[in-house]
Parts: structure tokens; sequence; C-alpha cells
């Protein structure tokens, strides 16, 4: 038995057999997962199709409610670590005198970022996720719902949502936003795209961050870059150092260009897919 994953149908299926990623490596999934011990495959999969039907249905009004207000929502997502706090401190230092953002923060506990973030001028909204099972490793359209209520939505034209930490469950929830972008941490290795593919198919745009640390390590960029194309050839990348700053005005001004087509009424097409539909 392989594992549980979402199609671009919105439906959740079993897979034994090979995923055209996998092939690229000489792997399969079933060698990477046995869920032959579960005797409840079937209900498992009805209890994920509900969710997912129900986060689905949140999010078209999440987006609903970004688009009556004219805000552009990003969803910025990373593993641990890779700098998305960082990011976003020198975000708001160069776009809050003139753009008007708000933030949603997500983290399992404590308010450690969404403190980190404050003082900039920007409208904070916190979404501790620990009250789920062992503490819910993403944000889900429900939860990014409740912290809109605590924004004041009329007055914003830019919300980013820092996603929880985690390279895997935040691409799969559709939380209503209109672009999805990823921070990879050059000290997470070349293989990650090739590892983590859902990930990585459901942004548009890849920051490439910690690249002032890159002569101190063994690391090859190019490989990423092949490895990323294998799996997503259309994602455009940024190279930065969110702590020098490096590259922080690119990435401000992908988020005023997405905010144009916004204002001109032209959500990217994407904007589903973006934030995982393509599961």
């Amino acid at each position: 038995m392989g594992r549980f994953h979402r199609h671009d149908d919105g439906t959740v299926h079993e897979h034994d057999d090979e995923h055209p990623s996998d092939r690229a490596t000489g792997t399969s999934e079933s060698e990477h997962g046995d869920h032959s011990a579960y005797e409840t495959a079937r209900e498992r999969v009805q209890v994920l199709e509900r969710i997912f039907d129900e986060n689905d249905r949140t999010a078209a009004l999440n987006r609903s409610a970004f688009l009556d207000n004219g805000i552009c929502a990003v969803n910025l997502m990373s593993s641990p670590g890779a700098g998305k706090t960082t990011l976003l401190r020198e975000t708001l230092a160069r776009l809050t005198p003139t753009v008007r953002v708000g933030v949603v923060e997500g983290d399992i506990e404590t308010a450690i970022d969404a403190d980190r973030l404050a003082g900039f001028g920007a409208s904070i909204s916190l979404v501790n996720t620990g009250a789920g099972f062992g503490g819910e490793c993403h944000l889900d359209a429900p939860m990014v719902r409740s912290a809109l209520a605590r924004l004041p939505l009329a007055d914003l034209e830019l919300v980013l949502i820092e996603n929880v930490g985690n390279l895997v469950c935040p691409a799969e929830f559709d939380v209503g936003a209109f672009a999805g972008a990823m921070v990879y941490s050059v000290t997470d290795g070349e293989d990650k795209p090739l590892k983590y593919p859902v990930m990585f198919r459901a942004v548009e745009l890849v920051v490439i961050n910690k690249i002032d640390l890159l002569p101190h390590l063994d690391y090859d960029l190019a490989a990423f870059r092949t490895n990323l194309a294998a799996v997503n050839p259309a994602a455009a990348t940024i190279e930065m150092s969110a702590r020098t700053g490096d590259g922080v005005d690119a990435w401000c001004d992908w988020l005023i260009a997405h905010m144009a087509e916004i204002r001109q009424g032209r959500p990217p097409a994407r904007d589903q897919a973006l934030d995982g539909s393509s599961r």
C-alpha cells in the first residue's frame, strides 16, 4: 500500500505506482512508505477528502475577501530556519512606508516571530497551531480565515502569509492566496526539490537564501537549479541573503508587480494551483 496523495481534481488516492519525479531518481514511493498495517485505508481517504473539501471552500472565501478589498495575498513557505521571518523584517522595512501590509504569522507555539515583525507599521495576526494533533504543521484556509478577521482588510494592499516551517504539508493546503513563494536555504542541500517535489511545484518563486554562506559550504548551486527545473521548470528564482539585504529589493519588486496585477483586476492565472491545488 502506497501513501495518500491529492490530485489536480481534488480527489485523494492511495498510490502504489511511481510518481514522475521518482522516475528521475530511480526510486518509487512504495519503497519509502508501507502503510499495509492500516486496516482503515478507505475511511482515512474519506476523512481526508472531507478535510480538503472544507478547506477548499474556505480558501475560495478567503480569495473573495482579498479580491473584494483589492489585496494581493502571498503564501510564503519554507523549511524551519530558512529565513522567512528575517526576509519579512527586511520586506516590511522597505515597503511599509508606502505600502499598507498585513501579515498572517503561523507558528505551532509562541509569538516569537510575530514579535520580531512588530514595529514596522504592518498589521500582524498570529495563528498558533499547537491545539492540533501534536501541533499542526501548516496553516490551512480556516486558520487563515480566522486570522483575517483580526486584520483591517479594507485598509490593506498586501497580505503576506508566513506559513509554518515545513516542506510538506503547507504545500497541500490552498489558503486563498494568489501567489506562492518559498524561501529555500542553501544550507538545506541541493537535493530538496527532488525529495520534496510537491512544495517546489506549488510555488512560482523560489527565494534562494543565505547565499552569503556559499563560500563556506560544499554546495553546488547549479545542481540545485537543475533539480528545481526537473520538478518545476516554470519557477522563477531570486538569489538572496536576507541577513545582508542582498536580493531583497528584487523580492520587493516581485511583490509590487503582483500587487499591480491585482489592482488592474488581473489575479495570476495560477492563483489556486500556487497554494498546492496541483497536489
